[in-house]
């Protein structure tokens, strides 16, 4: 597969492959557990890094998710195809988008997208599978994270196969898409959908092209009303990569993982002209700026902030082409009047 990374294949990273397998975010959803969130570094470093990020964005899903009682364990309905169970949200969307939802028999707690997943029995997620659950729908294929180890030896003495997600860039998203299409019995389609969404981001690449690229921080998780507990999306990964494709430059791309703890005077001295906050649903607004504690970022002086809002922006599925030109309206919107 082509590597989505460099400006010459149209879309990722200006500077490396973005189909490369190096690292990842998370599902933003776990994302954190293997790949799928902002990470890097080394040895315990990067075990306290990546924990610290999937408790971030683990929390930031579970927003998403209302909290309901125990059901019993529904019985098996008749699909045509493999029967699948998805315990990760970003491959759950691809499925419905290469066809194979009618073929998904169960999801996890945290999936919100598409509106039909509200029909499917809920099975636990990165932490908490419910094997028994799963067991009682009957699946054919399971798709886990790649951290997810007890849970893949269970289902591997069942004799149930397994989709092993493991987190990554816009190139890992493409190349999934494909993959679970073959898996599914939907192989076209998925050529089809990550074709789709290699067009959109090429487009928005090509839309914003020659235009001035601001220093901008990419804000996926902060401490509400305050400026403190701020987690920004590092030199790798699909966020840093979205910024790429919407016509930024990221103040961290030079740090070597997916995610960065930014203290105020890390964010000081980095100085970025635009910030851009992402939450991953609605909440009530802030009376005033945290950032106004802030005034000699330029971001805050020439008033460059932006809060955007939508899960697609931490589930990295056939929706990234919405999530990268939100970002570029709010970066360059006088190339979309």
């Amino acid at each position: 597969m082509t590597g989505i990374g460099s400006r010459e294949s149209g879309i990722g990273s200006r500077e490396s492959g973005v189909g490369n397998r190096e690292s990842g975010i998370g599902d933003l959803g776990t994302r954190g557990a293997d790949r799928e969130q902002p990470c890097g570094g080394r040895d315990a470093a990067v075990g306290r890094r990546r924990s610290a990020v999937i408790a971030v964005m683990a929390c930031a899903l579970a927003l998403l998710v209302a909290c309901s009682p125990r059901e019993q364990a529904p019985a098996p309905t008749e699909v045509k195809g493999p029967r699948v169970v998805s315990l990760v949200p970003s491959v759950t969307e691809m499925l419905f988008a290469v066809g194979a939802g009618p073929q998904v028999v169960g999801v996890s707690s945290f999936d919100k997208f598409p509106a039909d997943v509200a029909s499917r029995p809920r099975v636990g997620a990165l932490l908490d599978p419910d094997v028994e659950r799963i067991l009682a729908l009957k699946p054919d294929l399971v798709v886990t994270y790649g951290s997810q180890s007890a849970l893949r030896a269970q289902l591997e003495r069942a004799g149930i196969a397994i989709f092993e997600y493991r987190h990554g860039g816009i190139g890992e998203t493409l190349e999934t898409l494909e993959a679970i299409g073959v898996r599914t019995g939907h192989t076209e389609e998925g050529r089809a959908a990550a074709g789709v969404l290699r067009a959109q981001l090429v487009g928005i690449r090509q839309r914003v092209e020659g235009a001035p690229r601001p220093r901008t921080v990419l804000v996926f998780g902060r401490e509400p009303g305050a400026v403190r507990n701020v987690w920004a999306s590092g030199g790798k990964g699909f966020l840093h990569e979205l910024l790429d494709v919407a016509g930024a430059d990221n103040v961290f791309a030079d740090v070597d993982r997916e995610n960065v703890q930014a203290s105020s005077e890390l964010l000081l001295a980095r100085a970025p002209e635009v910030i851009v906050e992402l939450r991953a649903e609605a909440r009530a607004p802030e009376a005033t700026s945290p950032w106004a504690v802030l005034p000699s970022i330029p971001a805050v002086r020439g008033n460059r902030i932006h809060v955007l809002q939508g899960d697609q922006f931490v589930v990295p599925g056939p929706r990234l082409g919405q999530a990268a030109e939100a970002l570029a309206r709010v970066l360059h919107p006088e190339a979309f009047r």
